[in-house]
């Protein structure tokens, strides 16, 4: 038997269906909707589950999550219409219009950690306690969310000819690269980086519980930074829309912010050995870290 490899590539060859699932009636569902929906259900139940093995009360996750949905999703939405406003200048009735596309993970993310502060500082409870059981629902989210970009036709990198490639609407191309069919799928090489920075949250956090080795409060929060923000940085670079301020793709900036953040922080935590300043004592988040 002969396999004729020539077909191969069809397989690799992404075409979106359309941004829309359903309609019945006025009723309208979208994919973007129904992925983000997914990413917070699946967030919710991961998170609540890692809680209880580090005994803390689930339900303060469940609680957790609707403040963070509070901060992130206008945050997003914010921040991606601060970096195009010449676009949503001349239509501001589409400023709010976020079921059409156009969040900014970075937003969401700034928004979701003035959330999480101020409700741990309501709380009472550590935030980095709070934030190493969210970091590894975040990053698994971010993989789920990412194909809403493919749904949407957009945040899709330079033109290829690769077997793995991104077909796009001509409606949706970029003005100087109208006569290119096919592009990079940024989505998709973010969606699988993402998948690989959650197996390494999950895996750390795991071994953690079983002392192989003990990690530090704020420890998973601190590596996701670095380890999601190495592969946005790179990513970025086939992007055909980045958001920008000047020369700059602010992705890239935010994220390189990402690295050294994430770094200094886990040196504060192992080479200094001194704990990271929280909303409540020390010696609280120390107690809960044993639990």
């Amino acid at each position: 038997m002969v396999l004729d490899l020539s077909i191969l590539p069809l397989a690799f060859q992404f075409t979106s269906p359309g941004p829309i699932l359903l309609k019945i009636g006025p009723l309208t569902i979208r994919w973007y909707g129904l992925l983000i929906a997914t990413a917070v259900l699946i967030g919710v139940i991961l998170s609540q589950n890692l809680a209880k093995r580090r005994n803390v009360n689930p339900e303060l996750l469940g609680d957790l999550f609707f403040w963070l949905l509070i901060g992130a999703i206008p945050g997003a939405r914010l921040y991606y219409v601060f970096f195009e406003w010449p676009k949503y200048a001349s239509t501001p009735e589409k400023i709010f219009a976020i079921w059409e596309g156009g969040i900014a993970i970075h937003g969401a993310i700034l928004g979701g950690v003035l959330a999480a502060l101020i409700f741990a500082k309501i709380k009472q409870v550590s935030f980095w306690q709070l934030a190493d059981l969210v970091a590894p629902s975040l990053i698994l989210g971010q993989a789920i969310g990412r194909w809403g970009n493919f749904f949407n036709s957009e945040a899709f990198g330079d033109p290829t000819d690769l077997p793995w490639k991104l077909y796009i609407p001509p409606d949706h191309r970029p003005l100087e690269y109208a006569s290119a069919d096919y592009f990079h799928p940024t989505f998709l090489y973010e969606s699988l980086w993402d998948l690989m920075v959650f197996t390494l949250l999950i895996t750390l956090f795991f071994r953690s519980l079983a002392g192989k080795p003990r990690l530090k409060v704020g420890t998973l929060f601190l590596v996701y930074w670095p380890a999601y923000s190495l592969g946005r940085l790179w990513i970025e670079g086939f992007r055909t829309d980045s958001l920008m301020l000047g020369p700059l793709r602010m992705a890239q900036v935010v994220s390189s912010l990402g690295i050294l953040l994430g770094l200094v922080g886990l040196a504060w935590l192992y080479l200094l050995k001194r704990p990271l300043p929280d909303v409540v004592p020390t010696s609280k988040v120390n107690g809960e870290s044993g639990r």
